[in-house]
């Protein structure tokens, strides 16, 4: 017995002894001692830390830390100053000026004389701005801005600043969500020194005017950010950020980084994995109550809509052209009822606009949708000659496996009232392709906001953006509705805006194209030391403001 105990203990020193000299091997990766560190895992891996190429949800979170644009989104998504402190639109809304702060410097770095950070200027905004628009980057934020901005007699893009201060940006026509698009994560403001020093490898060595900056990164291992000490943002007159460091690790198993969490080497998770989701909530959303103690549940609307799509014009599957069948078709399966059995009611029914409920100015659902209403089916059907869905053709619907329960559930019920479905899975890749060719005439969609505004939403129903070139993928037309959507455009008032929008969005529920099923949720789980994390509808990560106890 003795023999094993020494045994053992010596395994023990020496398993110490190794992990002890791989940390100080790597010297970086070991958290500072005394300091708070915020820990969270990237199961999807992070590809590029250059903000030109922030398009993916791993990647906008970290890029988030690291870099500032002119304006930025609080956690109710209203349009905050940033980089700019101040901005006037004038030339009936085609013309921009931003006034930009002069307290702001570039994290330390080696491009620099002496290695310390500068001050930023207008013409580092202006050099960010064009590089994203530039064809030699293929940036793929370039989309946002291109058509919407006006060039000058030498072909660049009217982006300039006249002094250090000020940056101005001229439109080709007054268009309302530019400042929400402003936000996005590409149009992040970088050095142009480290741009040209670094090359094609800037993703790797980030220099941008973020609360944190890259200190260590070991691909498919740890990434760990430092505390900007020089950061400009304040709180309550406290200094941001108030963390000490952010560490980034890449457990690509979901149960694996749930069991991380709940031992607490891990702060804070996103989503539920359905590895997990029945331990850690019961069957209505809510926290499992062995986790009060342990655990913070963060919950938010999340601007992601799930629907089923028709095609509005030379359907193969033709009765899907009759309004009527479309909409018998939207009255006949309780969304609340498929929320409540088959996601743990995560999300939000869909009994409203396509316009999401969490976008600013639909908080409280102001579209109202279909409800369960079979004897609205059953009186449709009827109007369009097939009472009791009798000689009603086979309806086919697209999916993939993911929605395969979803869609089987609305087969069952429709089928009750005389609507009768198959359903044709796919792989996701090959479906979004036959989509976006107009191929399929009935399939499951999504569609994820880019920026807070609900023109986002509703281009998907403006007839110049049909699929292909465009994401109206139903191929929705309307005089009236196109009207209004370049109104909307081009409208200042906030108010009078939004009651466009309002109206638009009635009229897609009114003619059906669309089936919405639900709003999508954000969840976030958090350890109950953390705190000032918050939740949003865009599911953006802002760590600047995070306490760890």
């Amino acid at each position: 017995m003795y023999f094993w105990k020494v045994k053992k203990l010596l395994i023990y020193i020496l398993i110490t002894t190794i992990s002890l000299a791989i940390w100080s091997c790597s010297g970086a990766m070991k958290p500072p001692s005394g300091k708070t560190v915020f820990k969270y895992n990237e199961s999807a891996g992070i590809s590029s830390l250059d903000p030109a190429f922030a398009r993916d949800q791993a990647n906008i979170w970290a890029d988030n830390q690291l870099y500032n644009g002119l304006v930025q989104l609080d956690n109710k998504l209203h349009i905050k100053p940033s980089l700019a402190k101040s901005w006037i639109i004038s030339d009936s809304g085609k013309t921009y000026t931003f006034n930009i702060r002069q307290d702001i410097y570039f994290h330390n770095n080696e491009v620099f004389q002496d290695s310390i950070g500068r001050n930023i200027t207008a013409e580092d905004i202006t050099y960010s701005l064009q590089r994203v628009l530039s064809p030699k980057t293929l940036s793929p934020g370039a989309v946002w801005l291109k058509n919407i901005l006006t060039k000058n007699k030498k072909g660049n893009y009217s982006i300039t600043n006249p002094n250090d201060t000020t940056v101005i940006i001229k439109l080709k026509s007054a268009f309302s969500p530019f400042l929400g698009r402003l936000s996005m994560p590409y149009f992040s403001t970088v050095a142009k020194e480290a741009v040209e020093f670094y090359g094609s490898d800037f993703g790797r060595n980030p220099v941008g005017t973020g609360p944190f900056y890259l200190k260590m990164w070991k691909e498919g291992v740890k990434m760990v950010l430092r505390k900007n000490e020089n950061y400009f943002e304040k709180e309550n007159g406290n200094q941001l950020p108030y963390l000490d460091a952010v560490s980034i690790s890449f457990i690509i198993d979901k149960q694996s980084v749930f069991l991380e969490f709940i031992k607490g080497n891990i702060d804070f998770i996103s989503g539920i994995d359905p590895s997990y989701k029945d331990e850690l909530l019961l069957a209505d959303g809510s926290l499992n109550p062995k986790y009060n103690n342990q655990i913070n549940l963060l919950r938010a609307p999340y601007l992601n809509t799930e629907y089923l799509g028709f095609i509005m014009q030379n359907n193969k599957d033709s009765i899907l052209m009759d309004k009527r069948i479309r909409k018998a078709i939207n009255y006949g399966f309780d969304r609340k009822k498929m929320m409540r059995y088959l996601r743990n009611n995560i999300g939000v029914a869909g009994n409203n606009g396509f316009v999401p409920v969490g976008m600013p100015g639909f908080e409280n659902g102001e579209t109202k949708g279909y409800f369960f209403s079979p004897d609205s089916t059953l009186s449709l059907l009827k109007q369009a000659g097939f009472p009791n869905g009798k000689g009603l053709p086979i309806i086919t619907l697209s999916t993939t496996s993911a929605y395969l329960d979803i869609c089987k559930y609305i087969q069952q019920e429709t089928a009750k009232l005389g609507i009768e479905m198959e359903i044709d899975v796919h792989q996701p890749a090959a479906l979004r392709q036959m989509i976006a060719n107009s191929r399929i005439p009935f399939f499951r969609g999504s569609w994820i906001a880019d920026y807070a505004d609900p023109e986002n939403y509703l281009a998907l129903f403006y007839s110049p953006n049909y699929c292909p070139a465009g994401a109206n993928y139903t191929h929705f037309t309307s005089k009236e509705f196109d009207k209004l959507y370049i109104q909307a455009r081009s409208e200042t008032n906030d108010s009078i805006r939004l009651t466009l929008y309002r109206k638009m969005d009635e009229m897609v529920i009114d003619e059906a194209p669309i089936i919405v099923l639900y709003y999508d949720e954000a969840l976030r789980f958090t350890a109950k030391n953390i705190s000032g994390l918050g939740v949003n509808s865009m599911n953006l990560l802002s760590l600047k403001s995070v306490i760890k106890d």
